[in-house]
């Protein structure tokens, strides 16, 4: 296909990249041993125009397409902390675009806007103890008391649950209904009833605060019901698109710099009395991989290109061609991911396994794309439905 890219792309991708090199990359061994970035961050991102790229210029955007956010998400991996890239990529990308679509004018006053200039922190409030890939089966309940829900239960694997300021919250208003009994409320972190319960430990994507939250008796009032009452499955099914997506972007730019680190790495480093590079064992193995990663890029783009004609262009839902081909690529890069960074750890020999390297780092972390967003056998059932199998 020809380059999605324009010159003002080009000039986006450019700050992206200034931004990750050069103010976040420096940090980003001191903020992994944190096991947190500053909420200054999200700030710089919002004056920069990085989170609103691709939202309209009424809810406080640069009214730019979908190609806004895949050169963002290209370019953040550079700041070498897989943590930081997730945690700024959840405020633009994963808990907002549902406020775009479905917003009120005051919602989108109120938590949008603050939240595309970097000045509101935000968080996706989906995942549950028992309900994961299986979405619908979320047991947070919120009952209806005159103008006000009460909400009860319990939510985990947060991406900035500790420090939010609000969460974009899915919930049961319609317990009997299953999946057609679902809403979205935006939450407050300041509401009575509101609680982290604690924040979790990982394995890796060590910079970005993953929490569990709590909701006892917590008073949300009606004003804060995202859309209409009881279609927040359809939303979220929506919604998770662009997660996948961007996930497989993200994950594609990882990969090429983990590569690309290794091959350097390789020129230097001299066993036998020549560089490892130049075995031709990894010689050929570095083609076969550059070659798979090149085709998981492609149907990345194919995915892109389809999510921004339906969504950007013709203003539509996803259609189930779309959904499939996005739901494709996150099963095949995901499954790539593993195999090309271990095999780039593998190449960096003992040094690989030493946490100063960034090929240690970048190996934990990219086990989580074959989880988040939906685990890889979740997306096969899907695809397999979608096929008609």
């Amino acid at each position: 296909m020809p380059s999605p890219f324009r010159e003002e792309h080009d000039h986006f991708r450019n700050t992206v990249r200034q931004f990750a090199t050069k103010e976040l990359a420096p940090y980003a061994d001191e903020w992994e041993k944190a096991e947190l970035f500053p909420d200054q961050v999200f700030k710089r991102a919002g004056e920069l125009g990085i989170f609103g790229a691709h939202y309209p210029e009424e809810h406080g955007g640069a009214g730019g397409d979908y190609w806004f956010s895949v050169a963002k998400a290209e370019e953040l991996p550079r700041c070498l902390s897989a943590g930081v890239s997730m945690g700024l990529l959840v405020q633009s990308d994963m808990a907002t675009p549902v406020i775009s679509d479905l917003g009120s004018k005051d919602q989108i006053e109120e938590f949008l806007k603050p939240a595309l200039k970097g000045e509101k922190i935000v968080a996706l409030g989906v995942s549950e103890p028992n309900a994961g890939s299986d979405v619908a089966g979320i047991q947070t309940w919120a009952k209806r008391d005159g103008d006000d829900w009460i909400v009860n239960g319990s939510k985990t694997y947060i991406t900035n649950g500790t420090r939010a300021d609000f969460v974009t919250l899915l919930v049961k208003t319609n317990p009997e209904a299953g999946a057609h009994g679902c809403s979205f409320f935006l939450v407050p972190t300041k509401t009575k009833g509101f609680s982290v319960s604690k924040k979790l430990k990982k394995i890796g994507n060590h910079a970005s605060d993953t929490a569990e939250l709590a909701f006892e008796d917590m008073r949300v009032p009606q004003r804060y019901m995202l859309g209409e009452p009881n279609q927040g499955f359809m939303y979220l099914m929506q919604n998770f698109q662009t997660e996948r997506l961007l996930a497989c972007v993200s994950a594609c730019a990882g990969l090429q710099l983990a590569m690309d680190q290794a091959i350097e790495y390789g020129r230097e480093r001299k066993a036998f009395g020549k560089p490892i590079i130049k075995r031709e064992y990894w010689q050929h193995k570095f083609v076969d991989l550059h070659a798979k990663l090149e085709a998981a890029r492609a149907l990345t783009y194919k995915a892109a290109d389809m999510y921004n004609e339906e969504r950007y262009v013709k203003k539509e839902a996803l259609s189930f061609d779309t959904v499939k081909i996005i739901s494709m690529a996150k099963i095949f890069v995901g499954e790539l991911g593993t195999e090309i960074m271990d095999q780039c750890l593998q190449f960096h020999g003992g040094a690989g396994y030493i946490e100063e390297m960034h090929i240690a780092r970048a190996w934990r972390d990219q086990r989580l794309l074959r989880i988040g967003g939906g685990t890889t056998e979740t997306m096969r059932y899907y695809v397999a439905k979608l096929m008609g199998l």
